[in-house]
């Protein structure tokens, strides 16, 4: 019996430990599956994170910043979100650096590009700060223009950051190297957001999506415009009518017969971030003042009585200590700005060098009738995009320069005389990275000599433009181009820089200095058919056809002249034509050859029977005929062939490239976004 109860407590212990023993297997076996899983998941993520930075410039910069995030997620939007936060903390804290953005100096203009760089981070940090707001509110059926939007916005942010730097010019002290090792970071990490935000525009744009009828693109499918919220009918007459029958919501009189004396005082009493149009009458008047448009001062038209009558002046300038960026006699930073009938001047003179009469760093702005006078930097489009009719623009050095989306339609460029050992250039294109969607468009204009500068302008010479930055984009279309223009076009910014990242291009120009025969053969000078020529005009560059048709001010699309024979076509029908010709050139030759051979049998033949016949008469004892005094016809010699080369005409005719079937579609770069977010999209 004791022994029955020891065999059935071993029995119950044994199962009780096998049960035990099967327990910590199976906890063994879910802990390594875990463990599996979890690395899995680590690897997924690291490959996610390396797929996403792929395409950008700063490969690794993006993936050491993703990786210190201690994101879990695979998700590359996530990701894309994550690196526009952490660029934003990094020019926050660029921006609050006490020890540097605190640091007084003895020279004024270091202290000037100090203030100017906190100022510079903060809007930089803005434009990205509303770029994830954009994307965390992204609506599908609205994709393509937030994108434009997205790139935009990125593009504004690099210029604000390299803007900063250039405020060191010529100043004295370490301050600017220190400034640029402190915002080296974000630099990169910016051009990685823009390198993103294209890498996903493409993606979406191979998708080829329909036209829609979100009246958030102000554009219908039919090509019937909408008028947005910000511009009701009131104010759209308002740009239609004479300034002496408009009802404004402000006037500035200095007779006293308006609101407020000043322009500054105005400024005081407008609403903040509108949403609707704010219209601001500036009658009659040299305004001495220095005036700056905020970034929340927003929809505001500003119309004057004309630009030689209502006039703003300001004398800032570099000589006397002061950055580029702040010797705007007037700054405009609030979207969706209108200004007509004004003048913008800055009086300082050539001698005091870069002196800018208007600066512009506000999206979606419109100048109609205005003047820009000055005579270095007179007009500088610093950045977003800007359409500009029917103005005039004065200056010698570089007097239209920054890193805008820019079209200027029918405006006058009026090259003025510069000092005894100064040539003159018209622009100066910005465009610091070969993805931001910016440049200069000049359509329909006039480049032309002021009047006192005509009887110099063959000594003091004067050049359609030259590169500021390493990918400056200029594009010179339908104008008229005076013969103050040397005949090799543009102008080095020094040595070779960007010959080969430059983009400039001419396109049906007229004028005395317009030919492009003796133009420098940069690589990066283009020669653009009407179709490569297209993606400039303001309808697509600048986006107009959604925001500028309502305003009601003048504005064409597309081409204002009929564009010449494209040349792709043209250059294909000529080697059609060429190929055609030598083929007929062959056979000719190939009959007349065959035709020799026919002659040359038949020569030989009668030879044959010649001589058979004299010998039978020599045979004979005849006396043979006296030798002609001319030679027998000869054969048609054949052409010689060397082994392994063509004929001449295969080697001298132009190869001729196919054309691309209207079906085919542009070959994308194939980057993470396609393959991901393509589904999505």
């Amino acid at each position: 019996m004791g022994k029955s109860i020891k065999v059935a407590i071993l029995s119950v212990t044994f199962v009780v430990l096998l049960a035990a023993v099967v327990a910590l297997i199976v906890l063994m076996h879910r802990h390594s599956e875990e463990k599996v899983e979890h690395t899995k998941h680590d690897d997924d993520v690291k490959a996610s994170i390396k797929a996403v930075c792929d395409h950008t410039d700063y490969k690794q910069t993006c993936v050491d910043t993703l990786s210190k995030t201690g994101t879990h997620s695979t998700d590359p939007y996530d990701h894309v979100k994550s690196t526009f936060e952490v660029t934003i903390k990094k020019l926050q804290d660029a921006a609050n650096n006490s020890t540097l953005m605190k640091e007084v100096h003895a020279d004024p203009r270091t202290n000037d590009a100090l203030k100017g760089c906190k100022e510079l981070a903060d809007l930089a940090a803005m434009d990205l700060r509303r770029s994830v707001d954009k994307m965390l509110g992204l609506d599908l059926h609205d994709v393509g223009h937030v994108l434009v939007q997205l790139k935009i916005w990125m593009s504004g942010a690099i210029t604000y950051e390299q803007t900063c730097l250039d405020g060191f010019e010529k100043t004295k002290g370490d301050s600017g190297e220190k400034m640029r090792k402190l915002l080296n970071i974000s630099m990169e990490l910016t051009s990685n957001c823009l390198a993103m935000i294209t890498d996903l525009s493409q993606a979406f744009e191979a998708l080829d999506p329909p036209q829609t009828t979100n009246r958030r693109l102000l554009y219908l499918s039919n090509n019937e415009h909408i008028l947005p919220e910000w511009v009701d009918a009131t104010h759209r007459s308002i740009l239609e009518k004479e300034p002496i029958k408009i009802n404004p919501n402000l006037t500035v009189a200095q007779d006293g017969s308006g609101d407020f004396l000043t322009i500054m005082d105005a400024l005081k009493v407008i609403p903040t971030k509108s949403k609707k149009g704010y219209v601001l009458y500036i009658k009659e008047g040299i305004y001495n003042e220095i005036i700056r448009f905020p970034k929340n001062l927003t929809h505001l038209v500003v119309i004057g009585d004309g630009p030689e009558k209502t006039r703003i002046t300001g004398n800032l300038n570099f000589i006397d200590g002061v950055s580029t960026f702040h010797t705007a006699t007037v700054a405009v930073s609030g979207d969706f700005f209108i200004a007509k009938d004004i003048g913008f001047v800055n009086t300082a003179g050539p001698e005091k060098h870069q002196a800018v009469a208007l600066r512009v760093s506000a999206d979606r702005t419109i100048f109609y009738n205005c003047h820009m006078h000055g005579y270095q930097d007179t007009l500088y489009a610093h950045t977003y995009r800007q359409f500009y009719r029917d103005c005039t623009i004065t200056g010698t050095i570089d007097f239209v320069f920054g890193d805008g989306a820019v079209v200027l339609q029918n405006c006058i460029m009026v090259v003025r005389r510069p000092m005894d050992n100064q040539n003159c250039i018209v622009t100066a294109q910005g465009r610091k990275e070969m993805r931001q969607p910016t440049g200069l468009v000049l359509q329909n204009c006039s480049i032309v000599a002021d009047p006192l500068y005509f009887p110099v302008r063959m000594e003091r010479k004067s050049y359609l433009g030259r590169p500021w930055k390493q990918y400056s984009r200029t594009i010179i279309m339908e104008s008229f181009i005076d013969d103050l223009i040397q005949p090799q076009g543009w102008l080095p910014w020094n040595e070779t820089f960007a010959f080969d990242t430059l983009y400039y291009s001419e396109f049906n120009n007229h004028g005395p200095g317009s030919s492009k025969l003796q133009r420098i053969p940069w690589p990066g000078v283009k020669e653009l058919s009407s179709k490569g020529i297209k993606r400039f005009l303001a309808g697509k560059f600048i986006t107009g056809d959604t925001w500028i048709p309502p305003t009601g001010v003048p504005y064409i699309s597309g081409f204002m002249f009929d564009p010449p024979k494209d040349d792709e076509k043209k250059k294909k029908k000529d080697d059609d034509k060429k190929k055609k010709k030598d083929d007929d050139k062959k056979e000719k030759k190939k009959k007349k050859d065959k035709k020799s051979d026919e002659e040359s049998g038949e020569d030989k033949s009668e030879k044959k029977k010649k001589k058979e016949k004299k010998r039978k008469k020599d045979k004979d004892g005849s006396i043979s005929d006296p030798p002609s005094s001319s030679p027998a016809p000869s054969p048609a010699e054949s052409p010689s062939i060397i082994p392994n080369q063509l004929p001449n005409s295969d080697i001298s005719a132009p190869a001729s490239s196919q054309a691309p079937s209207p079906k085919a579609s542009p070959e994308t770069k194939k980057g993470f976004f396609n393959r991901v977010f393509g589904k999505v999209l």
